[in-house]
């Protein structure tokens, strides 16, 4: 612990045993119990204060009585100074995570239905997923402002992640169309012509002499994949939908792919025709509620004219609500046809997610994998189905 804090301040270990104090004292709370008897003044109180507020007593449910007794109270102003504090002395990564532990320990969100809020928050996904589930029931003065976050969200997730999917689905859309008449050295794949012509290799000279060449085919206008998107929105899914609708508007600004989004909980809802703005994706979404995948696969299979070209990607714990053996029935179908299908159990920067091992193992049985993936991951993913290879094998390289 000492190196790390040490770091943190730039106070160096010259501070010694008062220095430890000072830190224990920051990470106990005060009070007679925690033993330190040290006491803080100007910005460390503060600091105090901003943990207090969230972490004490009163602040934490259930919170062991005699230990830190704040809390934020039930009132807009109050909250968005507690929020000003909070940016002025900790970092945006840790205002993120206390941010969404102020919203699930003391339910917050009521008050982030008020524009003051808003305009006080450090936005990120967490708190995305929490605006998108309150996108019913806010009130028309807050809409702006919540807008605008997830605005500023979905611009950042672009700047991060727009780049890097585009250049590797289109790098394998260019890949798997293969030719055997490349017009330029440059587009021969060399891998592939090797191994086509081995039988004629002449072991006197050491050389092999191709009968034929195999090459990439170069990006052309005409769609050579339709990609379907089909994402649960319930509760725990939150980040997932977030990613999954940023990335669903890159995929759509490919012309060589079809890209369909559909979510669902126990309803279906097509948000394709939305895909050109991911905010109007997002505030389509309606977070919460049941889990009915087999109505939504069975929505997607409507969705497939070309089969050995789609590629469909559900984004589910799989925890379902609907009729079990017939989603599996559905899934199976689409395989035979020739669709890939894709199950990832979560899409998000967080660690292993919770989901219906059961489920799971019933669709590895079908041949479809199912794992959890980072968005980072996810461009490299997508390219991975697109040139058919392996993707259990692919996932346990990568993931």
């Amino acid at each position: 612990m000492t190196d790390a804090t040490d770091t943190s301040t730039g106070t160096g270990t010259g501070g010694g045993a008062d220095e430890r104090l000072r830190r224990w004292r920051l990470v106990l709370g005060g009070g007679p119990a925690d033993g330190t008897g040290a006491a803080l003044a100007g910005d460390d109180a503060r600091m105090d204060a901003a943990l207090d507020r969230l972490y004490g007593a009163k602040g934490a449910q259930g919170g062991r009585p005699g230990r830190r007794s704040g809390g934020l109270g039930d009132s807009a102003p109050t909250v968005a100074r507690w929020l000003g504090d909070i940016r002025a002395y900790f970092p945006s990564s840790v205002v993120q995570v206390m941010q969404k532990d102020a919203i699930e320990r003391l339910d917050l969100t009521r008050l982030l239905m008020e524009p003051e809020m808003l305009d006080a928050v450090e936005p990120d996904v967490h708190l995305v997923g929490t605006l998108l589930s309150l996108n019913r029931v806010m009130p028309d003065r807050a809409r702006a402002s919540a807008r605008a976050v997830v605005a500023k969200v979905v611009a950042e997730l672009e700047r991060r992640l727009a780049q890097r999917t585009r250049s590797a689905v289109g790098g394998a859309l260019d890949r798997s169309a293969r030719v055997l008449r490349p017009r330029r050295l440059a587009d021969v794949d060399w891998d592939r012509t090797i191994r086509a012509n081995l039988r004629h290799y002449l072991p006197d000279h050491r050389t092999l002499v191709p009968e034929r060449l195999v090459g990439y085919g170069r990006r052309q206008q005409a769609v050579k994949r339709d990609v379907v998107l089909c994402i649960d929105q319930s509760g725990s899914m939150a980040a997932s939908v977030v990613f999954a609708g940023v990335f669903g508007a890159v995929l759509a600004s490919m012309r060589s792919l079809r890209t369909s989004l559909v979510v669902f909980d126990t309803a279906v809802v097509d948000l394709t025709d939305r895909l050109h703005d991911p905010v109007e994706v997002l505030f389509g979404t309606q977070l919460g509620g049941g889990t009915d995948i087999n109505r939504a696969i069975a929505y997607c299979q409507g969705l497939v004219t070309r089969p050995a070209d789609t590629i469909m990607v559900l984004i589910s714990d799989l925890y379902e609500g609907g009729v079990r053996d017939e989603m599996l029935r559905r899934v199976a179908q689409l395989t035979d046809a020739g669709v890939q299908v894709v199950v990832l159990l979560a899409l998000s920067d967080e660690g292993a997610p919770a989901y219906d091992h059961e489920n799971a193992a019933a669709l590895a049985a079908l041949g479809v994998p199912a794992f959890a993936c980072t968005p980072d991951a996810f461009p490299d993913l997508m390219a991975a189905a697109i040139e058919r290879r392996d993707l259990n094998e692919w996932a346990e390289r990568n993931l």
